[in-house]
């Protein structure tokens, strides 16, 4: 497994950027399945409220605190003002769900030394560490 992936993988805490309460969706499938994996999770949506009871954030900047790693899981342009965010707030780790990654928000978040994952989906990735 890439050095990225592990570095990512051994964060503690997350926030998931495109949660959804449409079980279906993939927004709340990584967020649950995150949870599952024993991480805490932030769930970012200025749409909702809460998801399963849980308080659901508008941004990263209105976090109670600063996540280690942030997975994304939105339509690319959105992806690109994620990454710039993160930059703005310190935030060194990207999980770019596949779907969600342009060229520009990899190159924009690496050349501010970001470590971006794309093109690998953590929902694979953390499956055999749900408990």
């Amino acid at each position: 497994m890439p050095s990225d992936i592990n570095e990512l993988l051994s964060q503690k805490t997350w926030a998931v950027i495109g949660v959804s309460n449409n079980t279906d969706k993939y927004g709340y499938k990584v967020y649950k399945q995150l949870r599952k994996a024993g991480y805490s999770v932030f769930p970012i949506n200025p749409e909702l409220q809460s998801i399963d009871g849980d308080p659901c954030y508008p941004s990263l900047a209105a976090l109670p605190k600063k996540p280690d790693a942030v997975s994304i899981v939105v339509p690319p342009k959105i992806t690109e003002q994620v990454v710039n965010e993160c930059n703005d707030l310190g935030i060194t780790r990207v999980w770019m769900q596949p779907g969600s990654e342009s060229k520009n928000a990899i190159q924009d978040g690496e050349e501010h030394g970001i470590t971006v994952v794309h093109n690998q989906c953590v929902l694979i990735h953390t499956r055999s560490s749900a408990k």
